[in-house]
């Protein structure tokens, strides 16, 4: 197995663009798992930790620019209070050692529907930015950026630079299932995003489907239903919930059977909609 080791963004998509297969590399939290547990041997790796640049993050107008090699510690140290869907989610992610390794690019490239970033990353509209050396960078939104199980619109000589998240306009919540309480992959989780000003409610749906994907029905039903101005009605909480499970295609596994996800989505669907508006209204009458 080759390992590459470039230290500048440049010398990076070099790399990846003479050997297009090379695995990219930063904290290693999921590309070791599969390389000592044999699942995956790549011909080389392509180590970005050297690459300063991606560890950092910046804000841009409204929104913030999270580069792909930005520890979740980091994320939840510095950014909890901009990003906080974002932010609760990586306070779920394994133990402190991981959280101080494992990357929001890393779980973008890994593509996997478990992945705990990703549902918030859907709910908050982000984008993913991208780059190649021949075709320069292009943008792409988080709900067009996954394809199919750990399957994703990256080609295969383009690098994840950073993901583009707009501040939170409102508040937003990260609910995730697991056998235990910690250091667990999500049986099933969903992330909601409140946008007053746009008078809509953003979700996010993971490991319940063959891709992290949104409740599209949920949130047109909330922009049709839902009085900004009101207390939440009960039976609107429960269809939105109906909504959210009727929004995922769950299987049976060992993690949890297809039937359980579908309910707990259900659950944890009024539940955040229920924290994120009790908030809202806080601020509201404040």
């Amino acid at each position: 197995m080759e390992f590459l080791r470039p230290t500048t963004w440049a010398e990076a998509l070099a790399a990846k663009a003479v050997r297009p297969e090379a695995v990219p590399i930063q904290g290693g939290t999921d590309v070791m798992v599969e390389i000592n547990f044999d699942v995956h041997r790549p011909p080389a790796l392509l180590d970005l930790n050297q690459v300063a640049e991606l560890a950092t993050w910046s804000r841009e107008g409204g929104a913030y620019r999270v580069g792909a090699g930005l520890p979740y510690a980091k994320i939840i140290e510095e950014l909890g209070g901009v990003l906080p869907g974002l932010a609760q989610a990586a306070r779920t992610v394994g133990s402190p050692q991981i959280r101080n390794r494992g990357t929001v690019g890393g779980n973008l490239g890994a593509a996997s529907p478990a992945g705990d970033s990703h549902p918030p990353l859907l709910a908050a509209g982000a984008a993913v930015e991208v780059e190649s050396r021949e075709r320069g960078v292009r943008m792409i939104p988080a709900h067009e950026f996954y394809l199919g199980v750990k399957r994703s619109a990256l080609q295969a000589d383009e690098l994840i630079r950073a993901v583009h998240v707009e501040a939170a306009g409102g508040p937003q919540y990260f609910s995730k299932v697991g056998t235990r309480n910690a250091m667990v992959i999500a049986v099933c989780s969903f992330a909601l995003a409140l946008h007053p000003r746009e008078r809509r409610v953003g979700t996010g749906i993971g490991s319940a489907a063959p891709t992290p994907r949104r409740a599209l029905e949920a949130e047109d039903f909330l922009a049709r239903e839902l009085d900004w101005d009101a207390r939440l009605d009960s039976a609107l909480l429960r269809r939105f919930g109906e909504l959210c499970a009727q929004a995922a295609s769950p299987i049976d596994d060992v993690r949890g059977t297809a039937d359980y996800r579908r309910h707990a989505i259900a659950v944890m669907a009024r539940r955040t909609l229920t924290w994120a508006w009790n908030d809202y209204r806080k601020v509201r009458a404040a």
